[in-house]
């Protein structure tokens, strides 16, 4: 999880971690210790956001334009362009090294303070700063949030709504289209976070889920209490299959609400999206077993 980027912390963390990590391999530091890979102790992805962000030139409108320089990109202005694009990537993995380089100093140094650690102590010292954070024990799936559906009072359904969540607000807009999650699924809750970020946007314990299941291969949708959410992932029958694990280990049943087949969201129609961090939800009633419901 640590070099997937699932753990969100910062960067002096993930140092320390890396230095555990070698303690735990290799005990005290020694020059003459077998040194892994750097991306094998620390996540490439907080190297590679340090780089400057690659320019991205305005698109052409003019037709004729358009033209004239695709037939300039096949001679020597193609040509020069090649030469530029070849010497940018040269200095981005140049200044990759360099980020690298003093990266893996930095773990190496804090990897000196460590000496005299066991192996059993450095692996308990790892693992107790993992846990540190709230997500820690969940599986995590990438996701887009594609849109929301808000439930009447009376169990009506409103017409599907694009979605967007913000962090931790008791009021947040719908209407900014598919935005990407992390769904973390633990033996508790089912938790949106936004990737990167230590606390949930918002999570819901399993009391509060109504139902779930697949439209297709490829989207998901959750109903909770007040409203239906519809994600798109590659991952469905996974996130299916550990709900179902979780809900059956805690004795749960899931009342028997046929899916109905997702439609496109219209283009914006802002509404109010509520929150609520798990509040204490009445007991499962005794119904058929949890199950994915399909369209």
């Amino acid at each position: 999880m640590v070099l997937r980027g699932y753990v969100p912390t910062s960067e002096e963390t993930l140092q320390t971690l890396a230095a555990l990590r070698l303690q735990s391999l290799n005990s005290d530091f020694s020059t003459h210790a077998p040194f892994p890979r750097l991306e094998e102790l620390f996540p490439p992805h907080v190297l590679h956001a340090r780089l400057p962000a690659p320019r991205r030139r305005p698109p052409t409108k003019c037709r004729g334009a358009r033209l004239r320089a695709g037939l300039l990109a096949g001679g020597l202005w193609g040509q020069a362009l090649a030469k530029q694009r070849a010497e940018r990537d040269q200095r981005l993995r140049g200044r990759l090294r360099e980020e690298g380089a003093s990266t893996m100093a930095a773990i190496v140094e804090k990897w000196k303070l460590l000496q005299g650690m066991g192996r059993p102590e450095a692996m308990a010292a790892y693992v107790a700063l993992v846990r540190e954070w709230p997500g820690f024990g969940s599986t995590l799936f990438d996701v887009d949030l594609r849109a929301v559906r808000p439930r009447g009072r009376g169990g009506g359904r409103q017409p599907w709504r694009r979605a967007a969540l913000t962090p931790l607000s008791p009021q947040s807009p719908v209407g900014a289209g598919p935005q990407r999650l992390w769904l973390g699924i633990g033996a508790k809750a089912v938790s949106l976070y936004k990737p990167g970020e230590p606390e949930p946007l918002d999570s819901f314990c399993y009391g509060r889920i109504s139902s779930f299941g697949a439209s297709d291969s490829s989207t998901f949708r959750l109903s909770v209490e007040d409203r239906d959410l519809l994600f798109e992932t590659s991952q469905v029958d996974e996130i299916a299959q550990l709900l179902n694990t979780y809900l059956a280990s805690t004795g749960a049943r899931q009342p028997p609400q046929p899916q109905e087949s997702a439609t496109s969201p219209p283009a914006s129609d802002p509404t109010v999206l509520p929150q609520g961090l798990c509040p204490a939800a009445g007991p499962w009633q005794h119904r058929p077993p949890v199950g994915s419901f399909h369209s």
